[in-house]
């Protein structure tokens, strides 16, 4: 009886030792260009308790023997199909042992510091569920970057926006946002996540497919009483747009879906009609502004958009769970769209919007 109690408590020991701490994945796609570019960057920044692993969403070019021949020893776990960001990674961590996951893009360059700040940060405190770093622009080193800036906020229209970034007004980084604040979404760019956390709550959306999955994860993590941050002291680089460019019709289209889909699945039920109402709107309004930049394309792809959403909208309202009140009203409560075009606010430094 002794010897059995023995080995099963060894066994268990040694599972718990072999759990990675950190798993780095990043989702490969047709992306041997960024893999040569940015892992050796990203093998000289590693942390000694992370593990790189590459999630390939059946790559047709020469990743993989790119892979094989230069960094054998980062282990690739192969998805059948091009599931999309949201299918690929969960398919691919459902694979991966460890405490903390993070979500790398592949067209992300590390810097010297960009692990530990947030790996400490979470661990010193365990309703931390998830965090982003600092996200520059590659192209543009003092810039913030697009898709993530210095963290993620949502105003009461679903309008996502991000301190150091508002729509196309893009802040120089001058060090004007370095205190650790929680936030409403982190970038899908570089997330940090819990790995219990990411599978308690079903991980990303597949319905989603690309774009906007990450708010709808995080919303997810907010209804669910956790804490979401943004830590400067860690700062990635990311040049952005490297599976869809900004100017795609598909991306558009994806763009309007999905923030519809995040809507009508995450929102009280009282705000569902006057948002939808706004938003029909509004939506109008930023179709014309593409016809009338002749964007005929995205023009289109917002009525597309419209249709796709009615076609999804009963299985994602199937998905809707029980909400946290405040973290609705985490977000910000007035207008970001009134309150930058027509108030001209091009600033937001977490507590409020500044001209």
């Amino acid at each position: 009886m002794g010897a059995f109690i023995f080995v099963y408590f060894c066994r268990v020991f040694t599972k718990q030792r072999m759990q990675t701490k950190l798993a780095i994945v990043i989702l490969n796609w047709n992306g041997r260009n960024y893999l040569e570019k940015f892992l050796p960057v990203l093998k000289k920044y590693n942390a000694g308790y992370a593990e790189i692993i590459i999630a390939d969403n059946a790559s047709d070019d020469e990743s993989l023997a790119f892979l094989a021949e230069n960094h054998p020893e980062i282990k690739i776990v192969r998805n059948e199909q091009n599931w999309g960001f949201a299918k690929g990674y969960n398919e691919a961590l459902k694979q991966i042992d460890a405490q903390y996951y993070c979500l790398l893009n592949s067209d992300i360059e590390v810097s010297s510091n960009w692990i530990d700040p947030i790996i400490n940060m979470m661990d010193s405190d365990s309703t931390i569920a998830a965090a982003q770093p600092k996200l520059r622009s590659y192209h543009n080193r003092d810039y913030f970057e697009y898709a993530g800036a210095c963290g993620g906020f949502l105003d009461k229209l679903g309008y996502p926006f991000c301190r150091g970034r508002l729509f196309e007004n893009v802040e120089k980084d001058e060090d004007q946002y370095e205190n650790v604040i929680d936030i409403f979404w982190a970038t899908g760019a570089a997330l940090f996540v819990r790995s219990e956390v990411y599978h308690q709550i079903g991980g990303l959306d597949e319905d989603f497919f690309a774009h906007m999955e990450e708010i709808d994860f995080c919303w997810r993590i907010k209804n669910q009483g956790h804490r979401i941050l943004v830590i400067p002291q860690a700062v990635v680089y990311h040049v952005g747009g490297g599976t869809l460019p900004k100017n795609n019709s598909r991306k558009t289209y994806l763009n309007f879906r999905n923030n519809l889909l995040l809507l009508q699945k995450n929102l009280p039920e009282n705000r569902l009609f006057i948002t939808f109402f706004c938003r029909f709107f509004l939506d109008n309004i930023a179709a014309l502004v593409f016809l009338l930049k002749g964007q005929p394309a995205d023009f289109a792809a917002v009525y597309k958009a419209f249709f796709g959403f009615l076609k999804l909208r009963k299985k994602v309202k199937a998905k809707r769970v029980g909400f946290v009140k405040n973290a609705f009203l985490e977000t910000y409560p007035y207008s970001i769209v009134f309150a930058h075009y027509i108030l001209r606010k091009k600033i937001f430094d977490g507590r409020k919007l500044k001209s």
